[in-house]
């Protein structure tokens, strides 16, 4: 098996780990802040075990010589942990996902105002596709019971904040920052354990809270694996599978039905970075 192909069953694995991560959150009857403590302690655990079996100590050596870019990564990731509950239980999950999929617009943006590289033409063009479609989405939150500008909010916050702690890291290109992961998801769900009781909620529900961690952790290894052997624009076509595939899961399972305006406001941000991708990976060719 050659590299390239590695990678892409690696990436393709990882996203499909990830995909119904809005599935548990809306199966899980709880307070969000308690989804958010289990989502994090569980995942957390189970990736610092994996890390601390294969590595041992010397992964954190390494981790703390990042400094403050670590410790910025770091922060930012464990607060998206329950902004991304908060985002699925006050919208739809395909409002969500397709807020997601903006993740790179934030990521353009930052990389011009904190490391001062340039924006292309064809990063302008795509930013204004996906805001047109990002408009379209929030018009349709006020016509979608299930949807609300609140839950929107949320899901932008998470993709900015992904995206600006993923510009931090890349002042240490050669530092792993997987170790900082169980940190992060482990510090988030601490933070949920002073705002709300989560032992009441684990009777009964137990297998849910285990399966979603165990599908978080194993995603997020996995695609933090897979980007060594495909480029970035290959993952990010590879990541828009998630965008497309979870609000229909959920549709599936659920019956949640996201809506003409998401779906159509979904079709425009994704359509757009679709175009973009694959402009990218024919150009890196």
């Amino acid at each position: 098996m050659t590299d390239h192909l590695k990678g892409l069953l690696i990436t393709t694995l990882g996203v499909a780990c990830i995909l119904p991560d809005s599935l548990f959150v809306r199966l899980i009857e709880a307070d969000p802040f308690v989804t958010a403590f289990w989502r994090g302690l569980s995942a957390g655990v189970i990736i610092l075990a994996v890390i601390l079996a294969t590595q041992g100590p010397r992964a954190y050596t390494a981790l703390l010589r990042t400094g403050r870019a670590g410790m910025i990564y770091t922060v930012l990731l464990a607060t998206t942990t329950p902004a991304f509950v908060l985002a699925v239980t006050n919208t739809s999950v395909a409002n969500v996902v397709f807020i997601f999929a903006a993740m790179p617009i934030f990521a353009s943006i930052f990389g011009r105002l904190f490391l001062g590289e340039p924006i292309r033409r064809r990063m302008v063009l795509t930013m204004s596709a996906v805001i047109a479609g990002l408009a379209v989405i929030a018009y349709g939150s006020a016509e979608t019971a299930i949807a609300s500008w609140k839950g929107d909010l949320w899901a932008l916050y998470v993709a900015a904040a992904y995206a600006a702690a993923l510009t931090a890291v890349r002042r240490v290109r050669g530092a792993s920052m997987v170790p900082a992961i169980p940190v992060a998801y482990i510090g988030a769900a601490v933070a949920m354990a002073l705002l709300a009781n989560p032992l009441p909620a684990l009777s009964g529900q137990w297998p849910l809270f285990l399966g979603h961690g165990l599908f978080i952790a194993a995603g997020t290894c996995l695609l933090a694996i897979g980007p060594r052997y495909i480029t970035a624009a290959e993952v990010s076509l590879l990541v828009l599978l998630e965008s497309v595939l979870a609000p229909l899961l959920v549709w599936a399972v659920v019956g949640e039905n996201p809506g003409r305006m998401a779906l159509a406001g979904g079709a425009i941000v994704i359509g757009a970075l679709l175009v973009s991708n694959l402009i990218a990976l024919r150009n890196r060719r």
